[in-house]
């Protein structure tokens, strides 16, 4: 896998003076290479994993809907009582070690774009599932079909996303039993990044697979991970027939299911951060050890979504320490596992891209990276709670993305960054700004973001005193004008869109 890299691009002014900036090509996925953060001490530990099997023991788990997948556990040698079903302890963790992948490589349809998931790996997907869209411009307003292609275009253009993502916003302006396959093509035709299906209903699930096998063939398709399917548990301890069907599915094929507690905690889980913590740690075992009983050796993702609320008014709150707290809890409880682990990115319950957005969504991808999560979803664009994708939003997560790049990458420390050259051509009281080795390395040497204003205030005031999300709307309309959708070969493209209509042809349209 290739690792991030740097070439010059043409000159930009800043301060008056022309300076060549790097372009940065878009690395396929990042290898951490700072430690992950141990927050509890082995003791803590355990006590968090004790709670998680007793729960599995005493209470169990529902599995609505879905009687094979019950029949599975059965045959497993779980305790089946109607729909619920419970595990004597060490159970779920034997069937996850047993045969569970520590890590996989997801493809991307070009061969340049693989991601890796698990182990040392880092890969930021855009956010996730938002109904509404937002921009200066235009205000909040319900995603169409349009918005759900710009994000997928700026998403292929940002070179701090590794991954399409998936439903990055829901286009209503298409039939709910529809658009899961245009979804799905608009992810192919303008990207060659690897991309996450429909999980709403199985055969949606079965469409977005299908749909691959067209794509890269059905011989590769059983042999290697190219869709990822997001599986949410339906908080507390239960798993609807949609959700576990999709799971299957995914799992059935060799694609991978990244399974995700859904949990507020003091609404779908304790108020309390250790017994949400716990029960996250239940619903997510229980997840990915029924995708190795559907297909031993099935790639799949440990997920996470844990979040604290008001409870005064009963909305969902982010960038707060209790839900910090347990990102760093869980990545310790699934590096003992020894499966890759998503957690969520940029998370804020603002409105618009302001402050608290900048603090909240900080403060939520923080303890993700420091946890140790692999595939972390919601990296970029995620506005008021998750009913919102914001285009301005989108733009400066990206950039705070490609200060984490340079984070995750450590501390280089060889002749070169050492300096001792530099300490040579120097004297003592004299700068360093026109020393050889200042020159050698200024284009590099820091990371250069590409929204914050550096400038005095005079010369910012003379360029028309634009705030950050002002220059961020102006960004992403120049980087969708100058998207170009990324070949692919003819007859695949015609086999899909044949696919597409005989499907869309073959049902009715509904809209809820």
């Amino acid at each position: 896998m290739s690792e991030p890299t740097t070439s010059p691009q043409p000159a930009a002014k800043t301060r008056n003076r022309s300076r060549v900036r790097p372009a940065v090509a878009a690395p396929t996925f990042l290898r951490r290479q700072i430690p992950t953060y141990n927050f509890l001490q082995p003791d803590g530990l355990d006590r968090l994993h004790a709670q998680a099997e007793q729960i599995l023991a005493e209470i169990g788990v529902e599995f609505r809907g879905d009687d094979e997948a019950l029949e599975l556990w059965r045959k497993a040698g779980a305790k089946v009582e109607g729909v619920r079903v419970k595990f004597e302890p060490g159970h779920v963790v034997e069937i996850i070690r047993k045969t569970t992948p520590r890590t996989f490589i997801q493809h991307g349809r070009d061969g340049n774009h693989a991601v890796e998931i698990g182990g040392d790996a880092v890969v930021f997907a855009p956010a996730y599932g938002s109904p509404f869209v937002y921009d200066q411009e235009k205000g909040r307003r319900y995603g169409s079909l349009v918005d759900f292609k710009n994000f997928v275009k700026m998403t292929w253009m940002s070179p701090w996303l590794h991954h399409s993502g998936g439903t990055i916003c829901e286009p209503v302006d298409v039939p709910v039993n529809k658009r899961h396959l245009d979804m799905v093509y608009a992810h192919i035709k303008h990207s060659a990044k690897p991309f996450m299906g429909s999980v709403t209903a199985p055969e949606r699930a079965e469409d977005s697979i299908e749909m691959c096998r067209i794509l890269f063939g059905a011989d590769f398709v059983d042999k290697n991970c190219v869709i990822l399917g997001n599986i949410n548990t339906n908080s507390p301890l239960i798993f609807d027939g949609t959700m576990s069907l999709a799971l299957r599915a995914y799992a059935r094929a060799n694609q991978a299911a990244v399974v995700v507690p859904f949990i507020l905690g003091g609404a779908m889980g304790p108020v309390t951060t250790a017994g949400a913590i716990a029960q996250a740690h239940a619903e997510a075992m229980v997840g990915v050890a029924l995708t190795q009983l559907e297909r031993p050796g099935a790639p799949v993702i440990y997920g996470n979504f844990l979040s604290s609320m008001s409870l005064r008014s009963g909305a969902p709150t982010f960038g707060m320490p209790e839900p910090a707290m347990a990102y760093l809890a869980i990545g310790q409880l699934a590096q003992r596992l020894g499966v890759p682990l998503r957690c969520g990115g940029s998370l804020t319950a603002s409105k618009v891209a302001d402050s608290q957005a900048a603090q909240e969504s900080a403060d939520s991808l923080w303890p993700a990276l420091l946890g140790g999560a692999n595939f972390i979803l919601h990296a970029a664009g995620w506005l008021e709670g998750g009913l919102v994708m914001g285009y301005e939003k989108f733009i400066l997560d990206c950039d705070h993305l490609g200060m984490m790049h340079k984070l995750l990458a450590g501390l280089p420390m060889d002749e070169n960054t050492l300096a001792m050259d530099a300490f040579s051509e120097v004297e003592p009281g004299k700068h360093f700004l026109g020393c050889a080795h200042t020159m050698a390395n200024y284009t590099t040497a820091f990371y250069d973001a590409d929204l914050a204003d550096n400038d005095s205030f005079e010369q910012w005031r003379d360029a028309g005193s634009r705030p950050a999300d002002v220059r961020a709307d102006k960004k992403w309309r120049a980087l969708l004008a100058s998207h170009t959708d990324p070949a692919i070969d003819p007859g695949i493209d015609e086999a899909l869109n044949d696919f597409m209509n005989r499907r869309k042809q073959s049902m009715a349209d509904a809209w809820y």
